[in-house]
């Protein structure tokens, strides 16, 4: 059995003894092992502790990494993407510069639709392809899991290709991989004016197929003005829940419309975006055991008001980060950035933010038995930063790629 021994690590974060949610106060809780050392066997943890205790039961192992002056961590736990694409959209980038809105992009065939239609035109395997190399570089910079949604086909035969392309990432990939079927993203435009024909569409002549062939974890819906409404993204999880597949819903990204409600009734195991926040949203979602999912390279990238990551804390809510990585509104995978803006833009304290992306993202992914902290018997996906003089300084320096080693399922990328 291969083994690796990480020895004099400055700080061992994210040690945890109990596979659970942090909730309010409990984020601001890391648990840092100062002058640490960590033992891995095939793909797991398997002991970790303080330099003078790692004794002598390390004979065989093959490969030590001496990781004076760094800090070792769980690798990201990316909750929120749409990492399946056929094109960027710097074009619509260009428009927002030049003043129009996300409303009027989308109005005008832009947006998810313009993605529909690139993605439609694709092969399968050019998607794949794609994908991957975009894979390839968010684990590079520190992601270990991922949530992937479909979306960009808004029609039978381009979810299910969406879909089965993300089977392929799951099947070849070393990373933990959630596939999260979105059918119900945008109206294509030949429903624009026949909701119930799409909903029909989604119910009766996708999910069948997704169900049979096993294609996805999870339904989504954008419960949006313009989109879909609560009402609406109601009917659509519940024939999702029939075939197994939990709610994971976007609400709240530009408008309040009840979709925080109408998400809980539904059990959803966590509502993302909520950049758009009342008072009594965020009393409903703190009060609920469903996780606030907050995107803010979106909210950056859109020039939007960023969530109310401080208030859901201090009610006591539990909260993960995600990149929302996709061609529209978040061209990023980098959770490192995302861990920076948080902190920067929503007054998170590094320590929040990081049990946010590992943690917390791995709950929202129902992973938190496998990834997302360091303890013994979960699997060794983890990163060595750089030498850096503290834990703070992975945020403080945004611009600065600090991650040294990436390792995924005990081997080093």
């Amino acid at each position: 059995m291969a083994a690796t021994l990480i020895t004099n690590i400055k700080g061992l974060a994210g040690v945890k003894n109990k596979n659970k949610l942090l909730r309010g106060k409990e984020l601001a809780d890391l648990n840092i092992i100062p002058e640490a050392f960590l033992l891995v066997e095939d793909k797991e943890i398997v002991s970790f502790g303080k330099m003078e205790d790692v004794g002598t039961s390390t004979a065989n192992v093959q490969q030590k990494v001496n990781a004076s002056g760094r800090f070792v961590l769980p690798c990201w736990c990316d909750s929120h993407t749409h990492l399946v694409f056929a094109a960027s959209r710097e074009e619509e980038f260009i428009d927002k510069i030049k003043g129009k809105s996300y409303a009027e992009i989308a109005a005008k065939g832009g947006g998810i639709l313009n993605s529909a239609a690139k993605l439609n035109a694709a092969t399968e395997d050019e998607l794949f392809h794609s994908a991957w190399e975009r894979l390839e570089e968010v684990s590079r910079l520190g992601t270990g899991a991922i949530e992937i949604k479909s979306g960009y086909g808004l029609s039978v035969a381009g979810e299910l290709k969406m879909l089965r392309v993300i089977k392929r990432l799951k099947e070849k990939s070393g990373l933990f991989i959630r596939s999260t079927f979105l059918g119900a993203h945008a109206f294509p435009l030949e429903f624009k004016d026949d909701h119930r024909g799409y909903i029909d569409c989604i119910i009766h002549e996708m999910l069948p197929v997704i169900a049979k062939e096993k294609l996805a974890d999870y339904i989504d819906v954008f419960c949006e003005k313009g989109f879909f409404s609560p009402e609406e993204m109601e009917i659509i999880a519940k024939a999702g829940m029939q075939y197994g597949l939990k709610p994971r819903l976007h609400v709240n990204q530009l408008n309040s419309i009840g979709g925080i409600e109408t998400g809980i009734k539904l059990g959803a195991i966590s509502l993302d975006h909520l950049e758009t926040m009342s008072e009594k949203d965020i009393r409903m979602i703190t009060e609920s055991h469903t996780i606030g999912t907050l995107l803010p390279s979106a909210a950056f990238f859109l020039r939007m008001a960023y969530p109310p990551a401080r208030k859901l804390i201090d009610h006591n809510g539990a909260i993960a980060l995600a990149s929302d990585y996709n061609p529209g509104s978040s061209p990023s995978g980098n959770m490192n950035l995302v861990v920076a803006m948080s902190c920067i833009q929503m007054k998170m304290l590094p320590e929040e933010a990081i049990n946010a992306s590992t943690i917390n993202g791995a709950c929202a992914m129902e992973l938190e038995n496998e990834t997302g902290s360091i303890m013994a018997g979960k699997r060794a996906n983890i990163f060595v930063t750089k030498p850096i003089p503290s834990l703070a300084y992975l945020p403080y320096s945004f611009g600065s790629d600090l991650i040294e080693k990436v390792m995924i399922n005990g081997e080093w990328l």
